[in-house]
């Protein structure tokens, strides 16, 4: 029988919601079904979340373990295996604001889950939520997550997918993933960094992306830049001279791609299940979509890298952080799916290799 994947899972910054959303979603069944849980972080201030958790509505109250090596996690619901891999001060870090030493934290942690992924000792990562100010004030100059991740994992052609499972408002039956072409910018910024060789390369992201999922050809959608698709250049030229060139060339290589479409009615359409994604311009026009038909259930899935990384879809949460108020749901959704990328890929891989022994033994005989 094959073994559930392993999934380490980052602390993030140690002032915001990361630590209680951990907690709170450790007796979740979801989480110990599907996979084997391990958290980076530090040991403290899980347990501190776990004393402000949601013990009263779960009746189980997770003892948080300190390990010294990954490969001595044993996760059970009532037993929460963390792997030390922060500064001892991260235990000091206010709660609900903006510290350096909460930058660096959640960067630590993110870090040793990537070099672990990397050398193949764990199956995948979710990373809870950091915060951006705090990263910048420890000295790491990125826009997120996802830009870390790709200079960490060595690689150029990469997007954020914001994915909601089939079920969440969302009838297709592979559910709905958005995937961005510009990313952390300013507004201003997105139209010059629109090129035909962009959009096209975020499509094929999107197309493997929901191939992996649906076990079959995706349809994705390619949105306008601008209102009503431009209307045949009135209100913009990018759908002419950009986006329309990246569909035509996208469909020439065997894509099922449609646009551009105005993004208004073709998330409707996606929604209703006429699309398995959606390839937006920018960040907020494929954000706010997306959260509308399920904040806390959408997941966050870096595509490109050679592991498998999701996230909660939420910030730190400042405003709520360390009042047992957050919601647990958005960490339950993002294990389940990266456990899902990972037995997927794991089936893909064991299939290849049956199929290379076979034919091997057949040359032999």
């Amino acid at each position: 029988m094959t073994a559930k994947p392993l999934i380490a899972i980052t602390m993030g910054d140690p002032a915001g919601v990361g630590p209680e959303v951990i907690a709170g979603a450790w007796t979740s069944p979801a989480l110990h079904e599907t996979c084997r849980p391990v958290v980076l972080g530090h040991p403290d201030v899980l347990r501190r979340a776990v004393a402000i958790g949601d013990k009263g509505r779960s009746g189980i109250a997770p003892q948080v373990v300190e390990i010294s090596t990954i490969g001595d996690a044993t996760p059970t619901a009532d037993s929460l295996p963390c792997l030390t891999v922060v500064d001892p001060t991260a235990a000091d870090v206010p709660p609900a604001q903006i510290d350096a030493g909460g930058g660096q934290a959640a960067y630590d942690a993110l870090v040793a889950a990537t070099h672990l992924a990397l050398a193949g000792q764990v199956d995948a990562i979710v990373t809870a939520p950091l915060n951006k100010a705090a990263l910048w004030q420890a000295g790491h100059h990125y826009p997120g997550h996802t830009e870390l991740l790709a200079e960490l994992c060595g690689v150029d052609d990469f997007a954020m997918m914001l994915y909601l499972a089939a079920g969440h408002d969302v009838r297709g039956p592979a559910g709905l993933g958005v995937i961005h072409v510009t990313l952390h910018m300013a507004l201003a910024d997105v139209p010059r960094h629109l090129t035909v060789d962009a959009v096209l390369a975020k499509s094929q992201l999107a197309a493997a992306a929901l191939q992996r999922i649906k076990q079959a050809a995706p349809r994705v959608a390619v949105c306008a830049l601008n209102p009503h698709a431009g209307e045949q250049g009135l209100f913009g030229r990018e759908e002419i001279e950009i986006i329309a060139p990246a569909v035509e060339r996208g469909r020439v290589a065997g894509l099922d791609l449609t646009g551009p479409l105005p993004a208004d009615t073709a998330m409707v359409r996606a929604r209703d299940g006429e699309f398995d994604a959606v390839v937006a311009m920018y960040h907020d026009q494929g954000h706010i979509a997306l959260k509308l038909l399920g904040m806390h259930q959408a997941v966050n899935v870096t595509l490109g890298l050679p592991i498998i990384r999701t996230s909660v879809a939420h910030g730190t949460a400042f405003d709520l952080a360390w009042q047992g108020r957050a919601s647990t749901e958005g960490m339950v959704e993002a294990v389940r799916v990266a456990a899902l990328l990972a037995g997927r890929r794991e089936r893909v891989t064991n299939t290849t290799a049956r199929t290379t022994s076979g034919s091997v033994g057949t040359r032999a005989h």
